[in-house]
């Protein structure tokens, strides 16, 4: 099958060997999105303020390969603390309805550039 790349200047560059999304038939891989502009500068140090860019990069990713939000299956978040499930949440609801896509939410020790959140997505086109 044939993997398409996905790339936008509405989210920030890739800053490794990855690409921002993966195309393969009618599905759509993201990497991780951490909380920075299309510019490459970190959006606040406000847990919400990161989850709601990071959200906003998949979002401006998955349009510009012909899908969108509303077609995400499924997430996993990566936050720095665990105290922060709700907050993130909070954010995570303005971004989705029902019936949310499935999703895992785990606590880890470092996150790059030291942020507080990544967030990754699969979605259909």
């Amino acid at each position: 099958m044939e993997k398409t790349k996905i790339n936008t200047t509405k989210s920030p560059a890739a800053i490794g060997p990855y690409s921002q999304a993966i195309k393969v038939g009618n599905m759509i891989f993201t990497s991780g999105q951490i909380p920075f502009t299309p510019e490459g500068e970190l959006v606040s140090e406000d847990v919400q303020e990161q989850a709601r860019q990071s959200l906003t990069n998949i979002k401006n990713i998955l349009e510009e390969a012909g899908s969108s939000m509303d077609k995400v299956i499924k997430c996993t978040v990566f936050i720095d603390d665990i105290n922060d499930f709700g907050l993130v949440n909070e954010v995570y609801q303005e971004f989705f309805n029902e019936p949310y896509p499935a999703r895992s939410c785990v606590e880890v020790a470092h996150l790059p550039k030291d942020v507080k959140v990544e967030i990754e997505a699969i979605a259909l086109v």
